[in-house]
């Protein structure tokens, strides 16, 4: 994989699929070796005879004068320890000075960094990369590969500089502060092949008496007050048993310290752990500065420390891009402790996991809370400002660990005086017992004078002795996954449906009241695992109740395995039968042409059946053999009050497809699709003017029709004259002139 941003050719950073862009330079033959990790080919490194040997890159590459440049590679030897250099070179190709790494402590057969920065020397113009070692014997060999010759490589954001984050020049951005002496120091340390921010030279913190010690970085970079800030480092401890933390400090203009926040390790070794702290500038914070220490420490002990940062607060640790998340850090991801959480209920405890990494989905730890019995427990957040009147998601992972649990989420609004508006909660849900991180999101409107929110999740046990993890809060300001508006003028529902993952399929529910559910109509049919083509769906539900409450269920599949994957639920909503005297019919397919109308008198509905009487000679009762019934059939009376509706009536029914019959709650009639017969529709006196009109309307219940849906009643003639040029277009789309009325396009 290319290192971003290489001087290096491919071949000569990978060494594949030869060695070509290297070349021996003092005392060593060079040949392809094999078991790389950036591509299999890697360098072998000969001694001809006794003493230093060195390859340089076949190639050199241009440099200016007073700017730092920076190497690195991956090394291994099981008999000698390695070092890196930079050799600057005239504009003729003569050496001017070699910028040399400290040579790896100990040697390594296991893959480790070498590198090291600095500025190229006044008269440089191009440079080489030098990798050396020294042999005690001839026929000793080390092995690189990974090679990077370019601009520091550098921690997005961080407002330290290179040499303070990883000590590859001199490391004299750091001091001594408490009761201890620095060094740099070059341990054969092993970090991923792709991770190009750690390793090579680190700074090293010896105890000089029992007791506490501590370094501080020098550099003091600008800070805003009221904004949030991370701190972190490196750190490797002496032992196990250390006690090794980070701190972020915050100064004013006099460079007196106000607030620090510290972080302190936790682990069962002595390898190396990025530690994290964080914290809000305070009113009057000018600067800010990095700690790293050892609490209660042994005379002689040493503690490592490398890639040093300090940064704005952003999207996550290593990121460049915002941060959306208003959770303070400290209560997102529980690095530094459980931040600003409480227990204001229920028997539960809440403590940081330890150790390091053992439970954690975001960084290296999470919150874990146990309850000692089968009962519910509410754990509560600090407060965060938020904008009223918006949507605000909150999302967070969950693990359980032992026992059983149901994790529920809420949202207190606070006003600017920290004064309870209301709380938003969701419906309760069970955290599987497959070990696994599961996500847990809900949407949220806050108040429209909310100034603050605070969460809550209402934690219950489902049994004795249960445990379970949380990481990764987030509260951060969304478009909803799904949005619904209600329009009681057309009867309809209009859904938005945000964030699909277009490799999943899609079912869509009308969920009643007693949890009845009936799939949703779309363009291409029910919406029964549709495929989906975009991120975003629009969905108007024109066959929803009149009058009862109901929610909307969507639920994503996996195209492959057919397995349940994600759920969402929407609001409750209601629609508006107005004037109980009216009902609607309504063509599912195509819902342009629904209308309202008045009714005279319902069916007097009767179910026929076909049958079969046969009566024996001599038995008093007759043998009938019985069909199944048929549905309902019925007069349905209506009545028309002018021209235009006498016309809409009639454009409705022209089609002859099944139609939904929908009355207001409390008529006695529930709803129904039914087929019309022979219609008439007679004056309702002998007035040749009369408007009205009185329609009998024959209705045969039938099944619901399972076809898309065309047209919309938002289609209107300016529509059609935006999309269409001129009407020899429309000749071309449209077969007939109920098509372009319903917007139903010829195909092809």
């Amino acid at each position: 994989m290319a290192i971003p941003g290489n001087f290096l050719s491919a071949t000569t950073e990978t060494i594949d699929p030869n060695t070509s862009g290297w070349a021996a330079k003092l005392n060593c033959t060079l040949s392809l070796g094999s078991g790389g990790r950036n591509g299999d080919g890697v360098v072998s490194m000969k001694a001809t005879a006794t003493g230093e040997m060195q390859a340089r890159t076949y190639s050199s590459y241009t440099v200016t004068p007073g700017e730092t440049y920076w190497t690195f590679a991956d090394a291994s030897s099981t008999t000698i320890p390695e070092r890196i250099g930079i050799r600057w070179l005239s504009a003729t190709g003569a050496e001017i000075s070699i910028t040399w790494s400290l040579t790896t402590a100990a040697a390594s057969a296991t893959w480790h960094r070498i590198s090291v920065g600095g500025q190229a020397p006044a008269g440089a113009a191009r440079a080489q990369v030098l990798v050396s070692a020294t042999a005690t014997a001839a026929n000793q060999v080390t092995f690189f590969e990974n090679v990077y010759l370019g601009w520091p490589l550098r921690f997005a954001g961080n407002l330290l500089s290179f040499d303070a984050e990883q000590q590859e020049i001199s490391g004299t951005s750091w001091a001594a502060e408490a009761n201890c002496t620095l060094s740099r120091t070059a341990p054969a340390v092993s970090w991923p092949v792709a991770w190009y921010y750690s390793g090579g030279e680190v700074l090293t913190l010896t105890v000089t008496a029992n007791g506490n010690a501590s370094a501080l970085c020098a550099e003091r970079p600008a800070v805003t007050p009221g904004s949030e800030y991370l701190g972190y480092a490196y750190l490797s401890p002496p032992t196990a048993a250390s006690s090794c933390w980070v701190e972020l400090r915050f100064y004013n203009a006099s460079g007196a310290q106000l607030s620090a926040s510290r972080s302190t390790l936790a682990v069962t070794s002595t390898g190396t752990y990025r530690q994290i702290a964080s914290g809000v500038a305070p009113a009057g914070a000018a600067t800010a500065s990095l700690a790293v220490g050892i609490t209660s420490a042994t005379a002689g002990q040493v503690m490592r420390s490398e890639g040093a940062v300090i940064k704005v607060r952003t999207s996550n640790v290593v990121s460049s891009l915002p941060n959306q998340n208003v959770v303070a850090f400290a209560d997102a991801s529980f690095e530094q402790g459980v931040g600003q959480w409480t227990v204001p209920s229920g028997v539960a405890t809440i403590a940081r996991s330890s150790p390091w990494g053992s439970q954690a989905y975001l960084d290296a730890y999470s919150l874990t809370t146990t309850s000692s019995t089968a009962t519910a427990s509410t754990i509560r957040s600090g407060q965060y400002p938020v904008t009223g009147g918006l949507n605000w998601r909150l999302w967070c992972v969950a693990k359980r660990v032992a026992g059983g649990w149901t994790l529920g989420a809420g949202v207190r609004w606070l006003d600017a005086s920290s004064n309870l508006i209301s709380t938003s909660t969701s419906t309760s849900a069970a955290v599987p017992a497959d070990g696994n991180w599961w996500a847990f999101q809900d949407d949220f409107a806050a108040p429209a004078n909310a100034a603050y929110a605070q969460i809550d999740y209402t934690l219950t046990a489902t049994a004795a002795s249960s445990t379970l993890q949380m990481d990764g809060v987030l509260l951060y300001q969304v478009l909803p996954q799904q949005s619904i508006t209600v329009d009681d003028a057309s009867a309809s529902v209009h859904m938005v449906i945000r964030e699909i993952n277009t490799s999943r399929l899609m079912t869509v529910y009308r969920v009643l009241a007693d949890g009845a559910k009936t799939l949703v109509r779309g363009a291409s049919g029910l919406l029964d695992r549709a495929a989906s083509t975009d991120d975003t769906a629009i969905v108007t539900d024109y066959e929803a109740p009149l009058g009862v409450p109901f929610s909307y269920r969507i639920e994503m599949y996996s195209a492959t395995t057919g397995l349940l994957i994600e759920w969402r639920t929407t609001a409750t909503v209601t629609l508006d039968p107005a004037d109980p005297g009216y009902a609607w019919l309504k063509d599912p397919l195509r819902p342009l042409v629904n209308r309202r109308v008045l009714v005279r008198s319902a069916p007097d509905w009767q179910q026929p059946i076909e049958q079969g009487v046969l009566r024996p000679r001599g038995r008093q009762n007759a043998v009938v053999l019985s069909g199944v019934r048929s549905g309902r059939e019925g007069s349905l009376v209506v009545w028309t009050q002018s021209d235009e509706e006498r016309e809409a009536l009639r454009f409705l029914l022209s089609t002859g497809n099944v139609l939904l019959w929908q009355s207001a709650p409390g008529m006695g009639e529930s709803d129904v699709y039914v087929a019309v017969g022979e219609v008439q529709g007679a004056r309702i006196t002998g007035y040749a003017p009369e408007p009205w009109r009185e329609w009998t309307l024959p209705l045969t219940e039938v099944d619901r029709p399972t076809g898309g849906m065309a047209g919309s009643p938002t289609w209107t003639v300016r529509d059609v004259a935006i999309e269409n040029v001129s009407v020899l277009r429309l000749l071309d789309r449209y077969a007939t002139v109920l098509d372009l009325a319903l917007n139903q396009r010829a195909e092809g």
